[in-house]
């Protein structure tokens, strides 16, 4: 098929006109600094030099972009020509409208990029929105696309997926008899939603097992606290010390100031170290979770830092409130972390390991360490593109993002162990026949948090003994050495003569 040059000249403004449509108007402006006055002692470059530079540099860029505008001119005739091919030739005209083909082309070149991005309808946007608060609809289940298989999370307690008997690491093969091998995660995430009432089927290989289970719940709203199972734990496995016990389960509105409140009632029972629980955290709201760190650190301390792409120098560090800060909280802390500990959970994990603030036990993490930013697309009816703009950096500018956060105690699970500690987990909804037969389960990285945070009070103790014994010591010294008090003369009295 051969296109004339009138009808070229008509795609390649068809597609200009494409673009100014779809580019976000917060892409489309760039903000004008004014450049800082040079100090009066700072020296002036020679003359020639800066009107020579300039000149160089204005070429060097005009070369540049000139060289990517014929580039996009070159790729947008391509889309335009295949665009218009299909819409002529395709065997079913009703799936080739303008609308249908472009939101397509969007889906693919955003999921293209990296499993965070998307290209969203309008109800998925306020379905996103939904989904940071303490409640939502849904199964209760995190998904992500792990060795290219469509693969569960995390689990949320006592939501549908859990009392069916869903475990993190299935892998889901079929929703609603819908194969997943050809699915990207966006439209899987649409597959899974749905109003309340309405039954889901889902089709899983257990990788521990490797047995397929078909599975069917009822969608719900799920409400749930975001922190759970405050308690000082058991002392015969504690003692002699009194060591507290906390679950995040995601970081939402209310979280740091349940954990706040969790760990002043552990503090009146005589708290003397503290395990944070976050295995199978997928995250939530990054200001959250930095509140959460505050919890743990001083006021007005720099926890993470975003940066954007190379060279545009966006940089953003984020601090602890003062605002928040109700008391200082010194004892020793570990926290709890396995494969499904995801995003803000490893914000936080990364922040306090990297200011030996706590000791990280369990598993690397996930390594979802980049930041998505929601951009309306302006006259598209509520559509908008969620894209990844920068990445965590925590204090010591590590990068968690495919990296995760390493332990500083390894304590792997064993597939066995870990559907084990999931229905652990969930043990609120188990029969009473199940929940007798989990009072027997070991939890393997929950005894090596406990050890380490004994091992920690020992350490304080002998260190305060001994800064105690030296100040004692230097005392005594300093009183052996100091000059004796000058006694006063006394006048010897001779008797009266007789």
């Amino acid at each position: 098929m051969r296109f004339s040059t009138s009808w070229h000249l008509a795609l390649v403004g068809f597609a200009l006109l494409t673009l100014s449509v779809l580019a976000p108007s917060s892409l489309q402006a760039q903000e004008k600094k004014e450049a800082p006055a040079p100090a009066a002692d700072e020296a002036k470059p020679d003359a020639k030099d800066s009107e020579a530079k300039p000149e160089a540099d204005e070429k060097a860029d005009a070369k540049a972009s000139s060289t990517d505008d014929s580039e996009a001119f070159e790729q947008i005739e391509l889309f335009t020509r295949v665009l218009e091919i299909v819409r002529q030739n395709y065997v079913d005209p009703e799936k080739v409208s303008y609308e249908k083909l472009i939101n397509s082309a969007l889906t693919g070149m955003l999921a293209d990029l990296d499993p965070h991005c998307q290209f969203m309808q309008p109800k998925v946007f306020e379905q996103l929105q939904q989904n940071t608060g303490s409640t939502y609809e849904g199964v209760g289940i995190t998904i992500s696309i792990r060795n290219d298989i469509l693969s569960i999370v995390t689990v949320r307690e006592d939501g549908p997926a859990a009392k069916a008997g869903v475990l993190p690491g299935d892998q889901i093969l079929k929703i609603n008899n819908i194969l997943t091998e050809s699915v990207g995660l966006t439209e899987a995430v649409a597959l899974l939603k749905g109003k309340p009432g309405e039954k889901l089927k889902l089709t899983l290989r257990r990788p521990a097992t490797k047995e397929l289970l078909d599975v069917e719940m009822v969608r719900e709203i799920i409400k749930q606290s975001t922190v759970k199972d405050i308690a000082l734990l058991d002392a015969n496995f504690t003692a002699p010390y009194k060591i507290g016990y906390a679950r995040i389960l995601q970081f939402s509105d209310p979280t740091a100031d349940e954990l706040s409140d969790a760990l002043d009632e552990l503090e009146k029972q005589g708290m003397e170290a503290f395990v944070l629980d976050m295995r199978n955290n997928p995250g939530g709201l990054l200001n959250s979770a930095i509140d959460v760190i505050g919890e743990f650190v001083p006021a007005g301390s720099q926890v993470l830092t975003t940066e954007g792409k190379p060279g545009s120098g966006e940089i953003r560090p984020y601090r602890t409130s003062a605002a928040r800060k109700r008391r200082d909280r010194e004892y020793p802390v570990a926290i709890l972390m396995n494969y499904a500990s995801a995003s803000g959970a490893e914000v936080v994990a990364g922040a306090l390991q990297d200011m030996r603030r706590a000791i990280v036990v369990g598993e690397t993490s996930f390594g979802k360490g980049s930041v998505q930013s929601i951009m309306p697309l302006d006259g598209s009816d509520g559509k908008a593109i969620r894209l990844t703009t920068a990445k965590y950096y925590t204090p010591s500018h590590r990068t968690i993002h495919e990296n995760g956060v390493i332990p500083n105690i390894v304590a792997a699970l064993t597939p066995k162990e870990e559907e084990q500690l999931a229905r652990w987990f969930n043990r609120e909804s188990a029969s009473p026949e199940e929940r007798k037969k989990l009072e027997k389960f070991q939890d393997l990285q929950l005894t090596r948090a406990v050890d380490a945070m004994k091992g920690a009070l020992v350490y304080s103790q002998k260190k305060n003994g001994t800064a105690a014994k030296a100040e004692k010591k230097g005392s005594e010294e300093k009183t052996a050495t100091a000059p004796a008090e000058p006694k006063p003369e006394v006048e010897e009295k001779k008797p009266d003569a007789e």
